[in-house]
């Protein structure tokens, strides 16, 4: 789960690497309209700050996010985004309507703790979307394409600060855990430092296939995107 301390220059810290949120939104709308031209309303899934939504809301009509981090709800709603924000578990959640496309990025789809948990997630997304409705989801590495033990290193600034992040990621049986330090330095407060530590599920692609599939979703999946963990794109049955 990510912290106040993290949430607040995440934003910094991922562009910063050269993540392009906007492209990647736009390279997935692309994708939507190929198969559904008429598609108007989307719900992030795993939100986060809501990157992604900012540039969703250029071309759909209806947007909504969902997140499990108070601390990144708040920052999403701080930016005043034309969306409908919601607290809530992916595995477990229910607003009462359904979209058109429902999107899962970032490898957050990576969180559930066991496939029944991941197939739980699914069987969400699939009750919140349209029949024919399309769920674009970026995978967590799959157990073959982990790198274990991985060392990273960046220093971004921006915003008056310089930030140094260094992160550590091991197999542990089916999961990853990433250990992740950061030291935060500004001509107001100087210098702070604090951890994180990521724990996500290793599913083969196999397993999210046939999660997919017992959820009620015809699904294919495209390599060496998002960074090279590909991307799953579902449509409910």
């Amino acid at each position: 789960m990510y912290g106040e301390e993290f949430t607040e220059i995440s934003d910094l810290v991922y562009e910063g690497r050269g993540k392009d949120y906007r492209a990647e939104a736009e390279h997935l709308e692309g994708l939507v309209r190929a198969r559904m031209p008429h598609a108007r309303s989307l719900l992030d899934v795993g939100c986060g700050t809501g990157a992604h939504l900012a540039a969703f809301t250029e071309w759909f009509d209806d947007v909504a996010g969902l997140d499990l981090s108070e601390s990144m709800i708040a920052a999403a709603r701080a930016k005043n985004l034309p969306a409908t924000l919601h607290l809530g578990d992916m595995c477990d959640f229910s607003l009462g309507r359904t979209f058109d496309v429902i999107t899962c990025m970032f490898g957050s789809i990576g969180h559930p703790e066991s496939v029944r948990a991941l197939t739980d997630a699914l069987r969400c997304f699939a009750r919140h979307l349209e029949p024919g409705g399309i769920a674009a989801v970026d995978p967590w590495w799959f157990p073959d394409t982990f790198l274990d033990g991985f060392v990273s290193a960046d220093v971004v600034e921006g915003g008056g600060r310089t930030i140094a992040r260094v992160s550590h990621s091991v197999r542990e049986g089916n999961r990853s855990r990433m250990e992740v330090h950061y030291t935060v330095a500004d001509s107001e407060t100087g210098i702070r430092h604090f951890t994180e530590t990521y724990v996500a599920s290793l599913f083969s692609r196999r397993q999210y296939e046939a999660a997919f599939d017992e959820a009620g979703f015809d699904t294919e999946y495209t390599e060496e995107v998002h960074r090279g963990r590909g991307l799953f794109l579902a449509v409910r049955r």
